[in-house]
């Protein structure tokens, strides 16, 4: 595979999911740009929009394992990373993997779960590894855990803390289909569900390589100074107390990486950081507004992006050969 290849790669992936998905504006997109970045998603929705099957339908196209966890205050960060358990017969204990072993982990409604179980996610998806009983245990590659919240239910749940939700690399928010999409929804499934006669065009290996290959992107220098003062201008409005962090910036910097080769690039425009700056930045900031803290974090981020300089010089210009 060659750089130039990811396009065609994000291009047939998208058009698969889209047999069984409606997409909501550029979610599916985004959420292309986080997977070849190799960074997480959190989904931010109301329950019913399709979080589940696109998932589903994601990890099909990729020919990769899918496993789906319903997080619930009881459940336990053994039910996740799994267990050591003792076999009689053999007089040993044995490892018993939990659901974190797969490819694509579906966190459904993430915040039901105690502050104890979700901690069990932070190491599996910083390290990508987990540690059971003193023995760390890598999980297989790729590794994408797309989580999902309710944001309108409150009562139950277990507000995630700022450490968990900067090791997600996107909060998307997709809402509900237009008009015409939730007709395209009933056409589709009126016979059938699409999903199960749907066909890998790809696979884990290929995932893979474009990850790595994403990463010879092109940076220009000025566009390196519009992340920075970006990232630091986050940190100086007066409703917030907490700007995001270095880990935040790095994050971008994968990210505006991967969308540039999606798009068929092999270098990073301003438009790219400016097109991902809300749904990459807006949930790392901690807002001194407790109310509406979604919609207060995006409103900071738009205001930013019309006040921080946008580099002018053609991001490009340092690889061109002299006349």
């Amino acid at each position: 595979m060659k750089l130039g290849d990811i396009a065609g790669l994000a291009r047939s992936i998208r058009e698969n999911v889209e047999k069984v998905i409606i997409p909501t504006g550029d979610t599916l997109d985004l959420l292309l740009t986080a997977l070849i970045a190799g960074g997480h998603v959190l989904l931010d929705d109301v329950p019913g929009t399709g979080k589940t099957m696109t998932a589903k339908a994601l990890a099909r196209s990729l020919g990769v394992l899918c496993t789906r966890v319903q997080f619930t205050p009881d459940l336990l960060p053994s039910d996740i990373t799994g267990t050591n358990v003792y076999n009689q017969k053999e007089g040993i204990f044995t490892f018993r993997k939990g659901p974190a072993f797969t490819n694509i982990l579906l966190a459904d409604e993430l915040n039901r779960a105690t502050p104890r179980t979700q901690s069990a996610l932070l190491e599996c998806m910083e390290e990508r590894q987990i540690t059971a009983d003193g023995e760390t245990k890598v999980l297989d590659r790729p590794f994408f855990v797309i989580a999902t919240q309710n944001p309108v239910e409150t009562s139950g749940t277990f507000p995630l803390p700022e450490a968990q939700l900067d090791r997600f690399l996107m909060r998307l928010r997709p809402g509900y289909p237009s008009t015409d999409g939730e007709l395209k929804i009933l056409d589709r499934f009126i016979k059938d569900d699409p999903l199960e006669s749907l066909e890998p065009v790809t696979d884990g290996a290929s995932l893979l390589e474009a990850q790595a290959l994403c990463r010879e992107v092109t940076v220009s220098d000025p566009v390196r100074q519009y992340i920075v003062s970006l990232t630091e201008a986050t940190r100086t409005p007066q409703d917030v107390s907490l700007g995001v962090s270095p880990r935040g910036m790095l994050w971008m910097l994968r990210s505006v990486q991967a969308r540039a080769a999606i798009h068929g690039r092999d270098y990073v425009l301003p438009d790219d950081v400016k097109a991902l700056a809300v749904p990459v930045f807006a949930h790392r900031l901690v807002t001194r507004s407790g109310y509406a803290a979604a919609e207060r974090s995006e409103a900071i981020l738009r205001d930013l992006l019309r006040v921080v300089p946008v580099p002018s010089e053609d991001p490009k210009a340092d690889e061109m050969p002299e006349a």
